[in-house]
This record gives structure tokens, sequence and C-alpha cells, in this order.
């Protein structure tokens, strides 16, 4: 069945391989601090097989988005970013506008300049008032990145990040959960979703679930600004090649 997928797909075993890493990485950091599995998997991804961005990482950010938000609905604040999804409205518009026309090149500098922020904005913790300007803002900006490659957090951890661990987890969770949901009914009717898509994360869904699990069962024991640190450190290195 996996050679099927791989000829209908054309790609490589070591490809798969190389993915299915990438994938797994990308879930244990986003089960362990919340957000990740796109800023971790889009730049690699890209340049292993450019044709799973945005649609598996949509998949799988939305599957690790719900297997988080069975832990910590209790502190979800989904009210409190409710202009945060209307700003996603038109940034999935303009997002599925730059998917259409902008070249590859021109993509891969957008997604590797958005994982640099992403990792600037962790390391030193802007803050900026979480207001209803603001909210929309950072959805219309989330919508337009998480149409392109799956990374509708950087905007929102910019403007969340002073809530506590579990409440941001709970929260974002939520966000990712509706938020894939409407990348996906953005893309489909512009035939940017394929069955192979599907096929696909089917194949790569055993090492998302076990980078996942893992992470449920050994992140509470590491240190978590070293986990954080080396995951940044890896996403900042990806996005560099990308721009090399």
């Amino acid at each position: 069945m996996l050679e099927g997928l791989l000829a209908w797909a054309d790609m490589s075993p070591g490809v798969w391989l190389g993915c299915t890493a990438v994938l797994a990485l990308g879930a244990f950091v986003q089960r362990a601090t919340g957000f990740g599995l796109a800023v971790v998997g889009a730049p690699p991804l890209l340049m292993l097989e450019p044709r799973l961005v945005p649609v598996v990482l949509v998949l799988f950010g939305f599957t690790v988005a719900l297997t988080t938000l069975r832990h910590y609905w209790r502190e979800v604040r989904l009210a409190e970013v409710g202009m945060a999804l209307i700003g996603r409205i038109p940034g999935n518009a303009l997002g599925l506008w730059l998917l259409l026309v902008a070249p590859m090149a021109v993509l891969e500098t957008l997604i590797a300049g958005s994982v640099l922020f992403a990792v600037a904005v962790t390391l030193f913790r802007f803050r900026l008032p979480v207001n209803r300007l603001t909210l929309l803002g950072a959805g219309i900006l989330s919508g337009i990145l998480g149409t392109v490659a799956a990374l509708s957090g950087p905007p929102m951890v910019l403007l969340l990040h002073g809530f506590s661990p579990d409440r941001l987890r709970g929260t974002l969770s939520a966000f990712f959960v509706v938020t894939a949901l409407m990348t996906l009914l953005t893309l489909a009717p512009a035939g940017l979703i394929q069955a192979w898509h599907f096929g696909m994360a089917l194949s790569f869904a055993p090492g998302v679930l076990a980078g996942s699990w893992l992470a449920g069962r050994v992140a509470h024991r590491l240190d978590r600004r070293l986990l954080q640190g080396a995951s940044l450190a890896l996403c900042a290195l990806a996005a560099l090649a990308l721009l090399l």
C-alpha cells in the first residue's frame, strides 16, 4: 500500500522517511509547547517535498490541535480571540491569492521570513496590547501565513504569550482547530487539495501520533527552556537554508 502511495505521489522512500521524521518532531514540539508543528515542519518539507505544503501540514495541525484540546479544553478562552477569527476570513483570501499567483521562490522567502519572525517572537517576548484592532491584524496575518504554509501560530503567540502555559495551549489549540477547517475550506474550491494528500497524510499519521504521544509522556520531565531552545535553533537553521 505504501509503495502504491509513494508511486502515486512520485515520492521516493527516502523522502517519505525524511518527511515522516520532520512531522513527528513537529508534533512533539507542538504537543509540548502549544504550537510549532508548522514552524518546525514547513522549511524542511519545502526542501524535501514542496507539494506537502500547506495541505498536509494543515491536516496534521488540525489533528495535533484536536488531541491537545482534549487535555486543555477547560482553559479555552476562544471568545477572547473572536476578532482574530474574523480577521482570518480576509487573511485566508489573501493567502490563497498568493498561492495561486506568487512564484515558489517568493513563497519560500515568505515562509522562511515567517519562521524567523516566530523565532524572534519566542526569544524576545515582544509585548503588544491585546485589543480588537491587534487581534484583527493578527488574525489577518495568521490567515495569510496559515493558508500559504499552515503557519497560523506566530501572529497569535505574539499577542497571547502573556497567558499562562495551560491557557495558551488550550486557547491556541481551539483556535487552530477552527482555523484549520477554515483553511481547508479555502483551499478545496481552488483545486489545491488532491486525494493523494489524504493518502500521504494517512501514511505519515503513525509518526505524527507517535511524536504527540511521546511529548505527552516525557515533555513535562524535560527542561522547557532547553526544549524550546533546541526547537528554535532547528527552525532558524531550516529557515536560513531556504533563504540561501
